[in-house]
């Protein structure tokens, strides 16, 4: 694995981890709200490199990535900051985006931006596609309505609570899980409040986009998702022309952390029947 660094429209400093074959197809993945790019775990990473190229990126405000203080609430500064990693990796064509959660709205934010000649496909895994009020493609589950606005907090203890309330939201049944729990439960925490806040702090409507995507799309989301609501990957699935959706019954946010055996074979299907 090899650690890089660029920079977004607005100089900040975004780190990107890369892994696998230099020659392979790009898989690019984004993770979601106050998380990084260690959420996907060894194994999957391993797994979809020992295929794949790839590129695992912080998002600013997290991980190793810079946290400057404005920028969140500009989608074309999301759009730049992917367009920025392919950039620096010579990827100009062919690659496939994979977005969980948040990263599905980053997704958006780059379509709308730069268009799909450098993509083959996106993979849009419990994720959002628009944000704000009346937004159908951003509707949010119990677990994330319950959380805010206590999981924006800089009080510690009204944090921690707050954030506990994901719950097992993330891993789905805890059993085997405790140290990947913990580890996402810390990701959380050591995202700055303000950048916890500040990117719910805005709106974007998408759904013009997914009507008008010219490339695949595989919406893969858990039937009992309780951060973001099955209903907005549905909403997903039903605008975009070359949609093909996996719903997974009685699975929570973490599909790739519930079953990631699953989680591998289904996005490996689909990348390679891209051609």
């Amino acid at each position: 694995m090899a650690i890089r660094e660029t920079v977004g429209v607005d100089g900040t400093p975004l780190v990107y981890s890369v892994t696998g074959d230099p020659d392979a197809r790009a898989l690019v993945l984004l993770h979601g709200w106050a998380q990084s790019s260690k959420c996907w775990g060894p194994g999957v990473l391993d797994e979809l490199a020992a295929r794949y190229r790839v590129i695992a990126v912080d998002l600013r405000g997290h991980g190793y990535s810079g946290a400057p203080d404005t920028g969140y609430a500009d989608s074309a500064i999301w759009a730049g900051d992917v367009d920025a990693v392919l950039t620096a990796e010579g990827v100009t064509s062919g690659a496939v985006l994979l977005g969980w959660s948040y990263g599905g709205l980053v997704i958006c934010d780059y379509l709308a931006s730069h268009g799909t000649s450098a993509v083959d496909g996106v993979v849009l895994v419990g994720a959002i596609t628009s944000i704000g009020r009346g937004e159908a493609g951003g509707k949010v589950g119990a677990a994330m309505r319950a959380a805010i606005p206590g999981a924006m907090s800089e009080e510690p203890r009204e944090a921690i609570r707050a954030l506990g309330a994901f719950g097992n939201a993330l891993t789905g049944p805890p059993e085997g899980k405790g140290a990947q729990s913990q580890a996402l439960f810390g990701a959380s925490l050591t995202t700055p409040p303000r950048v916890r806040a500040a990117l719910f702090n805005r709106s974007a409507s998408h759904d013009d986009l997914l009507r008008s995507l010219d490339v695949p799309v595989l919406v893969l989301h858990g039937t009992e998702d309780s951060v973001v609501d099955v209903s907005a990957g549905r909403h997903a699935a039903e605008l975009i022309p070359q949609a093909r959706a996996s719903f997974w019954e009685g699975c929570d946010h973490g599909p790739f952390v519930e079953d990631p055996e699953r989680f591998v074979k289904e996005v490996g299907e689909f990348v390679d029947n891209l051609g």
